[in-house]
């Protein structure tokens, strides 16, 4: 069976909030305060949705995984401590999780790359995204599929490890 990356719609919500929320206890457990303040919350994700910007993965009728991507807009990379590898148009993504049922098969790998696939069909050539500095399976996931860590940013007061991709 295959996965398939598609736009998310309203009736994906419950769905979704069900694996941020899995997410969330995942982040406490692991040690890391990130996710740990009421954000992502349903208001965001409806927002997501609302805006066009939230996507799911889905194998057969199972939704399994969730982001959230935009194009070019995310003000706070502007003031990053560091320097972006590109100054150019980029994908920035945001909220990635995956259902408990399906940890452990690179899932999050996968989103990436149908991120990437997205990307180049908008012919832009950067991903630029960022995760909190205790969140170390995020990271590794980076590092794994070819970001270079460019610096920080800050988000609700809190810095965060910013990392980009040039894509061929």
């Amino acid at each position: 069976m295959y996965y398939h990356f598609r736009k998310a719609d309203a009736i994906d919500i419950p769905e979704i909030w069900a694996i941020l929320q899995q997410a969330i206890i995942r982040r406490r457990n692991d040690g890391s305060t990130q996710w740990q303040d009421g954000y992502p919350n349903l208001e965001v994700i409806n927002k997501d949705i609302e805006n066009g910007h939230g996507y799911v993965l889905t194998k057969g009728e199972n939704t399994i995984g969730y982001c959230a991507i935009l194009i070019n807009d995310e003000p706070e990379y502007l003031k990053i401590e560091g320097n972006w590898l590109t100054n150019t148009d980029f994908v920035v993504f945001h909220r990635v999780a995956i259902s408990e049922k399906y940890l452990g098969q690179h899932l999050s790998k996968k989103i990436i790359e149908f991120i990437e696939d997205f990307a180049l069909k908008m012919n832009i050539k950067s991903l630029k995204a960022d995760t909190n500095h205790d969140n170390f399976a995020m990271m590794k996931i980076f590092e794994k599929s070819g970001f270079t860590f460019c610096g920080i940013v800050h988000f609700r007061g809190s810095p965060r490890r910013a990392y980009e991709k040039v894509l061929a």
